[in-house]
């Protein structure tokens, strides 16, 4: 049996070479290495349309522009989020900001002053509830609404462009790059608390959320072939995931996303989609038998700065595809 070496890693300041280094060592660094060097090869691919998952609070931890660089180059070219990361990135875009805390924190005293944590960042509840009332204050604008969730974040989009047009966010750049953003669980979220408090002031509002399936499935469908990358698990995950099976009872074999690659902490052996690996996900026909793929089990907020780093780094160039 012959056996290849695994190559130490020697410092560098150029990121592209370091994961690529790393992806001749062992551990979670090669996976990270591995990760790189598959999503290279999806970009490289013309034929590939690349898909995104977006679980986890990373607007507010910081993870804001190295989406947005992801989105402006086109090394994505759709994506799938919670609604939390939309919200918060929409606050962002307004000008409302995500603090710096502590997680060892008397969190009643928090509530008292009107601040809400997320481990350890901290925001003021009052600026949220701005925001929840200026969305649905705009809701209202578009009434009576009838789509799906890609179609009413497009809209969002456009409308953030325009009352502050000096901001910065991953919604207001989709928009720009025509990217299509889905947020398949979008009632979980503080998007969906503005669209019930359009409802209950007498506004039509409905996003059809199997409209957003089906428009993701046939984003698939018309794809030679697909890359997905995920950030965490969840909706996300799943629903990306999902467009294979439901593609395949449609007469419309695909035979599974061509690359796949996966940023998480969860663990396969609770039996939760969120922590299962891309083998079991090929016993569904949701991967190919032969795709490359990688799970790298980071913290996310690790992994997506030096993915990001490394792939514009790079200089590798990419032009949108959907």
């Amino acid at each position: 049996m012959e056996l290849t070496p695994t190559t130490p890693v020697y410092p560098t300041e150029r990121i592209a070479d370091l994961l690529d280094a790393m992806s001749k060592t062992g551990f979670q660094g090669r996976k990270m290495g591995e990760a790189y060097r598959i999503w290279t090869e999806m970009i490289q691919d013309p034929d590939c349309t690349i898909l995104l998952g977006i679980s986890g609070a990373m607007i507010p931890a910081g993870m804001q522009e190295c989406l947005i660089a992801l989105a402006e180059r086109h090394y994505i070219d759709g994506i799938v989020s919670t609604g939390a990361n939309i919200f918060h990135d929409i606050c962002e875009h307004l000008g409302i900001r995500h603090y710096r805390g502590h997680h060892h924190v008397n969190d009643a005293e928090l509530f008292e002053k009107g601040i809400d944590r997320i481990y350890d960042v901290f925001a003021y509840e009052d600026e949220f509830r701005d925001v929840d009332d200026r969305v649905a204050s705009f809701i209202k604008t578009i009434a009576p609404f009838q789509g799906s969730s890609r179609e009413l974040i497009r809209r969002i989009g456009e409308w953030i462009i325009q009352t502050r047009p000096g901001g910065r966010s991953l919604t207001a750049t989709c928009f720009k790059e025509d990217i299509p953003i889905f947020v398949p669980a979008i009632a979980d979220s503080s998007i969906g608390i503005s669209l019930v408090m359009a409802r209950r002031a007498g506004t039509h509002v409905e996003v059809d959320q199997i409209s957003d399936t089906h428009e993701i499935t046939q984003i698939v469908e018309k794809a030679a072939k697909t890359g997905v990358i995920y950030i965490g698990g969840g909706v996300p995950k799943n629903f990306i995931q999902q467009t294979q099976v439901i593609s395949s009872i449609h007469d419309c074999n695909l035979g599974g996303h061509a690359y796949a690659i996966q940023f998480t902490t969860d663990t396969p052996h609770f039996g939760g989609l969120s922590g299962c690996t891309f083998e079991e996900a090929i016993s569904w026909g949701k991967e190919t038998v032969t795709c490359p793929r990688v799970q790298c089990f980071c913290d996310a907020t690790i992994a997506i700065p030096l993915m990001a780093s490394a792939l514009v780094s790079s200089g590798i160039r990419r032009e949108r595809q959907i």
